[in-house]
């Protein structure tokens, strides 16, 4: 599949989710390339449908200039009691439909909006979508002042870790920490390993989100959309 496709294929995803937003509501709205098609689809509704919303929060910078350049007012997701609906991509969605997200490094914001949210829907091709998590280095968000632990704990965990780099120099999140990709592939037990992430000091966050998605659009090489629900 190419690049074009791929595109399009998540432009008809993205096209689809756009139209389960209600009017009037709390929205928080993911990153990366699937996304921006959702916002363009955003977009359009609210220049056709005068779509409105009481708030939105997003998980980017880029996200939240695309927003703005439409007419949205976005808002910190300290400034709201609650987000409705939170759409967002994923890196890789399984079965059960657990998800590895954090390709971009902005993990630890997307899951502090995830779990504000009443429901979440990821958008993606099929390309995404796996038997078991894997296939995809799994981020790791960790403080700088314990990060080289951290690596030196994973590397004896036979977990494959790797420093995500920004050309030469270590990739820096937006709260200022790095990246360690753990290069597991297949994931054997990913709540396991949440759980020990979720208990390692100096993790400030990692990339498996389990049971955090209700539903999933997938768009499908063939032109079909299917959805599928937790």
């Amino acid at each position: 599949m190419d690049k074009q496709q791929q595109d399009q294929l998540k432009r008809e995803a993205a096209t689809k989710a756009a139209m389960l937003v209600e009017n009037n509501s709390v929205l928080g709205v993911g990153t990366g390339s699937t996304v921006a098609f959702f916002i363009d689809a955003l977009g359009q509704r609210k220049a056709k449908e005068g779509l409105t919303l009481k708030h939105i929060v997003t998980t980017s910078n880029r996200s939240k200039k695309q927003l703005e350049g439409l007419g949205f007012k976005v808002d910190e997701l300290a400034d709201v009691d609650h987000v409705d609906l939170t759409i967002d991509g994923a890196d890789r969605v399984d079965e059960a439909l657990d998800g590895i997200k954090g390709g971009g490094g902005a993990l630890t914001l997307e899951k502090n909006v995830a779990i504000n949210s009443k429901k979440n829907i990821w958008i993606v091709d099929e390309s995404k979508m796996v038997a078991h998590l894997g296939d995809f280095p799994l981020p790791v968000e960790v403080l700088p002042i314990s990060c080289e632990q951290n690596f030196r704990k994973f590397a004896q965990e036979g977990l494959k870790p790797q420093w995500r780099m920004n050309g030469t120099e270590r990739y820096v999140t937006h709260y200022g920490n790095y990246i360690i990709d753990l290069a597991v592939d297949p994931i054997p037990a990913p709540h396991g390993l949440a759980a020990y992430l979720d208990q390692t000091v100096g993790v400030v966050e990692h990339g498996l989100f389990l049971n955090v998605c209700d539903q999933v659009i997938i768009a499908h090489s063939d032109g079909t959309i299917e959805t599928q629900e937790r």
